[in-house]
């Protein structure tokens, strides 16, 4: 045999192996032919995935030769954490974009318009604003309590005032305070309820806009809530130092 014979018998060798070996798992109902070409070149076939090419992609054929599916090529443990660590990255975003998506659903059901948001606003402050006020005629009647206080105090004046009539002016003193707390922290809850329901109208102007559900991000939560509050209050804050000073 020359030279050029052997030649050309060495490359087509491994298109005759392949064709016997697709005619021998012909008769077998679903087997897999898997075929690759290694890094150095050479073709391979094999009725299970190739080790020698776990660096390169392999091709599975069914019976009749036609590609059935392609293997990728191996991921080095490197390569597999950071595909791992890019799925769970997806997985989150479909599910943050899932949860937008039900939250603007729940708020376009219940909001069809802005006259419906403005009730609902409206009686959420309700209660707060009735507590406030409550509060507001109690310091009122603690002031007139502390006149007169202070009118029986003046019969003393250079004296020690009688124990029962400095306990009155402690429990007045102790009175006022909690309704003044009170009333603080009843006006940062209707901050909050203002701010929770103007960033509610945000969203919804853009939903009732056409705007599709999830579309918009992510809804503000109860951090992005309270950083709002907080700027808020911090902005409507006296200066330090300009209370004025209480005492007998």
């Amino acid at each position: 045999m020359s030279v050029t014979e052997s030649e050309a018998v060495r490359r087509l060798l491994p298109c005759i192996l392949w064709l016997a070996l697709g005619a021998a798992y012909a008769q077998v109902p679903g087997a897999k032919i898997y075929s690759c070409v290694t890094a150095d070149g050479r073709r391979l076939t094999s009725d299970r995935p190739i080790p020698e090419c776990k660096g390169t992609e392999q091709i599975v054929h069914r019976n009749d030769g036609s590609v059935r599916a392609k293997l990728p090529p191996a991921q080095s443990p490197e390569e597999r954490a950071a595909e791992e660590l890019r799925q769970r990255e997806l997985a989150g975003k479909r599910a943050a974009q899932a949860d937008a998506a039900r939250h603007d659903r729940n708020l376009l059901t219940r909001f069809r318009n802005r006259t419906q948001h403005d009730v609902a606003r409206t009686a959420a402050l309700d209660d707060l604003v009735k507590a406030t006020e409550l509060s507001v005629k109690r310091l009122s009647d603690l002031a007139r309590e502390r006149k007169s206080l202070d009118e029986e105090a003046e019969f003393y004046k250079g004296k020690p005032l009688p124990p029962k009539l400095r306990q009155q002016f402690d429990v007045n003193d102790a009175a006022t305070e909690a309704q003044r707390h009170f009333i603080s922290q009843q006006n940062a809850e209707k901050v909050r309820v203002n701010i929770r329901y103007d960033m509610e109208l945000a969203r919804l102007e853009k939903l009732w806009a056409g705007a599709l559900p999830g579309s918009l991000g992510p809804p503000p939560n109860a951090r992005d809530v309270e950083a709002a509050v907080n700027a808020a209050l911090a902005a409507s804050a006296p200066p330090a130092g300009s209370a004025p000073a209480s005492g007998r």
